[in-house]
């Protein structure tokens, strides 16, 4: 089998699977692209299989300490532990992320459920070569109506590959109904955002709900309208959604409808709303999109971040809550609380913490694989300036 030898204190010594160009000492055998490699160390001593591609900067990830290949056997038996992790766990495994790349060990493969129906990524190279292969041991599992695979996302490119939407299994379902936590959602899995829904947040809208009753709430950056719409049933006294894109918003306005609420739902840009807005909150919720895919681009990110806050805090009645959230893995929790304490004192508000808040349990975290963990998020109440 063809491999790499690994470079003296690359970051794989230390508990991580990514090995980088920079990493690399030698290699051997000719690996080709997407193929399965052996990783040596300079001692020439095993380290496992990684799948390989030298488009990437993360040439190659571990998924196994041993020797063993990509074959059906494998994937069903990775699935088999990985759909136990989740029925351990509690979620509702109708309504899940089935499979999470790294921290179920299989390098770049999504699976989210809805349903019947199962939506799949493959953000590498080597699961993207054996996409049929993956959806075969998918329907021997999990018998699934129909399987889509959304390779939409921009981190494709990384690998090399083009984005692609098509049916590895069943017919294309029709935009179709999902309830969690009392709220009903009309999902399309073809054309809508994500692989339909934030399935990462769905523990956190009931989470932050508990505080709205009564309250006048604002929701920013709020895709199909989860947070407000949580907030709304939970008797919130008034609801206001703001999104930049016109098909969420368009979703929103289903969704209340849906669900018998009333939300007051605004196509707008966010950051431009909170400028212009003269109205006050006693709830505002934050939970925009990454704003940051690299370590170029965080001081860059973190500016943006601050903005939002600052004019956020300045709209908070009197013992008002602020719940805010970032889904970029670069943006450490240590730091976005840090900028969130920088924006509290540039407001002129001093907070009090209420709650953490952090991915839901069907998006495992590895503490050793440290972008496993991408979302954080904290709930505030303004406390009284001293």
């Amino acid at each position: 089998m063809a491999g790499l030898i690994i470079r003296p204190r690359a970051r794989i010594f230390h508990g991580h699977e990514w090995v980088y160009k920079t990493e690399i000492q030698k290699t051997f055998g000719e690996p080709q692209p997407g193929e399965v490699v052996t990783l040596k160390d300079f001692r020439d001593r095993p380290l496992g299989v990684a799948i390989y591609n030298p488009e990437s900067q993360i040439v190659a990830r571990r998924f196994s300490r041993r020797k063993q290949d990509l074959d059906f056997a494998f994937f069903t038996r990775r699935l088999e532990y990985a759909v136990s992790v989740r029925e351990r766990s509690g979620v509702d495994m109708k309504l899940c992320r089935l499979v999470w790349s790294e921290s179920d060990g299989i390098p770049g493969l999504i699976v989210d459920r809805y349903g019947d129906h199962l939506v799949m990524q493959t953000l590498t190279l080597a699961m993207d070569q054996r996409a049929d292969l993956i959806a075969e041991a998918l329907i021997a599992l999990i018998k699934p109506t129909s399987i889509t695979l959304r390779n939409d996302s921009p981190m494709r490119k990384a690998e090399g590959m083009e984005p692609e939407i098509k049916m590895l299994h069943g017919d294309t379902p029709e935009p179709f109904e999902v309830v969690t936590g009392g709220i009903k959602f009309l999902v399309d899995l073809a054309e809508g955002q994500k692989t339909g829904l934030y399935l990462d947040q769905l523990d956190a809208y009931a989470s932050v709900a508990k505080y709205a009753k009564g309250l006048k709430v604002l929701d920013c950056f709020s895709n199909q309208g989860g947070f407000g719409l949580a907030c709304a049933l939970a008797g919130a006294a008034e609801v206001t959604c703001v999104d930049i894109s016109q098909s969420a918003i368009d979703a929103v306005s289903e969704n209340a409808e849906r669900n018998g609420v009333e939300i007051k739902a605004v196509c707008d840009n966010v950051f431009d709303y909170l400028r212009s807005c003269d109205e006050t909150f006693d709830l505002i919720i934050l939970d925009p999109p990454s704003f940051t895919k690299n370590k170029k681009s965080l001081t860059g990110a973190m500016r943006g971040y601050k903005d939002i806050h600052v004019r956020a805090l300045k709209m908070l009645n009197k013992d008002g809550y602020l719940s805010t959230y970032s889904c970029s893995h670069h943006a450490s929790r240590e730091k976005f609380l840090e900028m969130i304490v920088d924006s509290a004192v540039d407001a002129k508000k001093t907070l009090r913490l209420v709650e953490n808040h952090s991915q839901r349990l069907d998006h495992p975290v590895l503490p050793a694989l440290p972008e496993t963990e991408y979302l954080k998020g904290f709930t505030f109440q303004l406390a009284p300036n001293r």
